[in-house]
């Protein structure tokens, strides 16, 4: 199976680990004596990814200069930068379809170590007819704040403000698009990734595929610990 290419979202300003953040990019945090990107590229490599764009913006360019053009890892990189404002997580991601040479895409935030079954997701999506699929996990509020209503394999609601007790389900953090999708958006508007999924949710275009893993972060302090304990074991360090 050709596997899709993967936009990663690394443009934000990680003001949560502020002030190491204030003048390094979350994926070049050294994680395990060496940057994020690193692990996170390998793994991805692994998975039978071959294409990335990279969507970038606060200190974008020093990830440039880190991973350059990809073949290091074996993977063929591009980059998107936002411009002279950020664009929110789904304004990148339209900004970046340009460099896309695929009808349907994964997308993966910057800062998720997700040791998962990519090809599955993959096959999941195209047996479906929707613009977009969303990864979930049965968090029941452990890892972060559960924000998802599934039940028997549907995806009934998804809302990281509006709350309700049925949600103990979270977003995973891996996503398919369609280019369709961000049709409803207009061009360099600022908007969320979040936006796009809630929209599609809406039209009925959304799917849901469950993971069973984990998912491992840099976006915290403690998500730092953990995933260094978890790269020590793991085979894709």
């Amino acid at each position: 199976m050709n596997i899709l290419p993967i936009v990663i979202l690394a443009g934000g300003l990680a003001t949560r680990l502020h002030p190491v953040t204030k003048t390094i990019p979350k994926s070049l945090l050294e994680i395990n004596n060496e940057p994020f990107i690193n692990h996170q590229l390998r793994l991805l490599q692994a998975r039978g990814i071959k294409k990335i764009i990279l969507c970038v913006g606060f200190l974008g360019e020093l990830i440039q200069e880190h991973v350059g053009d990809g073949s290091a890892f074996n993977l063929e990189v591009q980059y998107s930068f936002d411009g002279l404002s950020l664009l929110g997580t789904g304004g990148s991601i339209k900004n970046a379809l340009p460099l896309i040479d695929s009808e349907n895409f994964f997308v993966l935030y910057g800062d998720s170590y997700l040791n998962c079954d990519y090809s599955a997701v993959q096959t999941a999506f195209l047996k479906k007819e929707s613009l977009g699929q969303m990864t979930v996990f049965h968090n029941q509020g452990k890892w972060d704040t559960s924000n998802i209503e599934y039940t028997n394999g549907k995806l009934i609601c998804y809302d990281k403000v509006n709350l309700n007790k049925h949600m103990h389900y979270i977003d995973y953090g891996l996503g398919i698009l369609s280019k369709q999708a961000f049709d409803f958006f207009s061009d360099e508007s600022v908007f969320d990734l979040a936006q796009v999924y809630q929209l599609l949710l809406s039209k009925k275009s959304l799917a849901a595929y469950e993971i069973k893993q984990r998912f491992y972060e840099v976006g915290t302090f403690a998500g730092i610990k953990e995933l260094e304990y978890y790269l020590s074991q793991s085979n894709y360090t």
